[in-house]
């Protein structure tokens, strides 16, 4: 299994928008995206990178997996 690593929030908002997500929208304390029923909330990092530890709960939540991930 490949190896995550960390990724810029606009990556991961381009990437997500790539699996079928619309948005970000604004949301209570956090924007979010939506496929259908889910709603994925986009965590905000403040100009530091997403680590490879919440960005494999985030794909986890989306139902994206790792190699799916890296092959695009």
């Amino acid at each position: 299994m490949p190896r995550l690593k960390s990724v810029k929030r606009r990556d991961l908002i381009r990437r997500l928008r790539g699996f079928g997500f619309d948005g970000p929208y604004s949301g209570g304390k956090h924007q979010f995206m939506q496929r259908g029923d889910l709603a994925l909330v986009v965590p905000n990092p403040h100009q530091s990178d997403i680590g490879a530890e919440l960005l494999a709960r985030i794909l986890r939540q989306a139902g994206i997996s790792k190699s799916e991930w890296e092959r695009t």
